[in-house]
């Protein structure tokens, strides 16, 4: 096999582009044309084994090249996918780089008949974010006086009703949905993963005191059952002592090394989020993907290891991009579509048999308004292992 600009002679031949042999970083003109039922780009011309260089297409797509370059970001500071070649070009609904590297293997067997590929299962593993366990309990007296006032002044006399017939243990806090959770749990082979916040309470994070002894409890109790990780605050994103305070105090709750991490609001600042996960030791993420669009973020639904496109080495970061939030099925408005949606996103990572990672929170699975039917989505997510 040859990766270069000319074939040698009969070999398995793949025309090479120049952005794999380049150093640092260049806004690359993209030309994005079809190619049987995908699309592709870095097209090389009529000799090599593939219509385009497969490899410098992956590569621009998995290490994130677009996220580098100059770009117009939301009121989070977020890459959006607007902004997307994938978006622009209209294959952000398809899981490109895995359906490339099928279509890659087909032109390998042809040249090497003999060769036997290991084969990939589809897998699922849903993803509960946890920004607040809790919607009305254990909030403190200074929060529970300024959210009783907010309710009266603005007449939200239902929400004060709940709040405190919550308090008084008259009724269930809406938020705690862990033992659906955990008895949902228990009927799956696939582990779920929670991601709890533990930090401190701030502008943009609204969650329980790290130290409340009901928190504690409960990620204990949860962890038992399930994969536990961490929900880094917004504050610990760019700041390196916040995120290891953090990190310490999880794995002091949960009594092992803390394996996982997932960024608040999906915010990604690429090098520098991922280079702070490597430095803490933290070996999977789970921050890629948007938060209101359907879709593969870094054009795949099988984990990779992160590049550094700066320092231009592979790390030992495994990155988990998620391909659906609960969110994002918000914007259709009939139960009807949001399954079609959900199950056009899966059909689609089960043809490259992926890894389907829905990314749910805990208040989806209440009986808030908003989310009514959110459960019955959620079971066509555990349901769709055993589905052909």
């Amino acid at each position: 096999m040859s990766y270069t600009k000319q074939p040698l002679s009969h070999e398995f031949f793949v025309k090479s582009h120049d952005i794999l042999f380049e150093q640092g970083l260049n806004d690359i003109e993209i030309n994005v044309l079809k190619w049987e039922d995908t699309k592709c780009f870095f097209f090389n011309g009529d000799k090599s084994a593939l219509p385009f260089d497969i490899f410098a297409a992956s590569f621009y797509m998995l290490s994130r090249y677009e996220e580098y370059l100059p770009h117009v970001k939301d009121e989070y500071g977020r890459f959006v996918a607007t902004e997307s070649l994938a978006f622009k070009k209209g294959f952000l609904q398809q899981p490109v780089v895995d359906i490339w590297a099928y279509k890659f293997k087909e032109a390998l067997s042809l040249q090497f008949p003999e060769y036997e590929f290991s084969k990939k299962e589809y897998s699922i593993k849903p993803i509960i974010d946890v920004p607040s366990a809790f919607h009305f309990k254990s909030k403190g007296i200074m929060r529970t006086f300024g959210g009783t006032i907010k309710d009266f002044f603005k007449l939200k006399f239902k929400s004060l009703y709940n709040r405190y017939m919550v308090l008084f243990g008259l009724k269930h806090d809406p938020y705690d949905t862990f033992k659906y959770l955990i008895n949902k749990q228990k009927q799956s082979k696939f582990k779920f993963l929670f991601f709890f916040l533990i930090g401190d309470f701030s502008t943009y994070d609204k969650g329980i005191n790290p130290n409340n002894k009901h928190l504690i409890s409960l990620i204990k109790h949860v962890a038992d059952y399930s994969d536990v990780g961490l929900k880094a605050s917004y504050f610990a994103l760019e700041n390196l002592l916040v995120l290891k305070k953090e990190k310490l105090k999880m794995e002091e709750i949960i009594n092992i090394p803390l394996k996982a991490s997932r960024q608040s609001f999906s915010k990604l600042n690429l090098p520098e989020s991922y280079r702070n996960l490597i430095e803490l030791e933290i070996q999977e993420d789970y921050t890629m993907g948007y938060v209101n669009q359907i879709g593969f973020r870094a054009g795949s639904c099988t984990p990779f290891l992160f590049y550094d496109l700066d320092y231009e080495i592979q790390t030992p970061l495994k990155i988990h991009s998620y391909h659906i939030m609960d969110y994002s099925l918000l914007k259709t408005n009939s139960m009807l579509d949001k399954k079609k949606v959900l199950l056009d996103v899966i059909n689609e990572v089960k043809k490259v048999n992926g890894e389907f990672i829905p990314v749910f929170h805990n208040y989806t699975f209440s009986d808030i308004e908003r989310w009514k039917g959110f459960k019955e989505l959620f079971n066509i997510i555990l349901d769709s292992v055993d589905e052909n």
